[in-house]
């Protein structure tokens, strides 16, 4: 009695459908948000980007827009400023020149014809009478030569000694006392004002020539 083996199945290949499959890749959503996370962060970078330009263009039109009427305001108020300097000069000097009415000594001086006198040589001369009034609180000294006289053109001629008859006395002025006389420079010219300076070294004090 012969044995025989029993007969494997034969299995083919495998159909699809057939026995348990494996599952499927699940795909991750994750990746998704941080693409979109990404995108939204680049997207609001842009965007203030974008916000701080317009505000900066704004600022600096503001700015130029503002600055040219102050730089015009500024330039056409330059001259008048020059304008004001030299009236504020011109004042300056007309202060310089005209004593003050409460000034503590007075000088009124008034062209008067020349009278020769012991010292005169024959040339030209031309004589100022003038009158000093002491109005001050103390005592001052008169001599012919504190005194100068500046002619139309701008020169100062010295007093000449003994020069007019008449010339002014050398005298001590008390406070309210005054004295008369003449003030005689070499020349013949037009005289603008006295000076009288009390004791060559004091306060000068002008008196224009009427």
């Amino acid at each position: 009695m012969s044995y025989q083996q029993p007969q494997q199945p034969s299995w083919g290949p495998q159909q699809p459908g057939w026995g348990p499959q494996p599952p499927a890749p699940k795909k991750s959503s994750a990746g998704k948000i941080v693409g979109f996370s990404c995108l939204g962060i680049v997207g609001l970078f842009v965007l203030i980007g974008v916000l701080a330009a317009l505000v900066g263009g704004g600022d600096e039109d503001t700015s130029s827009r503002g600055s040219n009427p102050a730089a015009t305001q500024d330039a056409a108020a330059k001259p008048d400023k020059a304008g004001d300097a030299k009236a504020d000069d011109a004042k300056a000097d007309d202060a310089k020149e005209e004593p003050a009415p409460d000034a503590p000594v007075k000088v009124v001086a008034k062209k008067t014809p020349f009278k020769a006198g012991i010292l005169a040589d024959g040339t030209d001369y031309t004589s100022v009478q003038v009158t000093i009034t002491n109005d001050s609180d103390k005592e001052i000294s008169v001599n012919p030569l504190y005194f100068t006289i500046t002619d139309a053109n701008g020169s100062k001629h010295a007093a000449e000694l003994a020069a007019d008859e008449n010339q002014i006395d050398t005298v001590d002025l008390a406070p309210g006392e005054n004295v008369t006389g003449t003030v005689t420079g070499k020349g013949d010219f037009t005289p603008k004002y006295v000076t009288y300076t009390d004791g060559l070294i004091g306060d000068s004090v002008r008196g224009y020539v009427s």
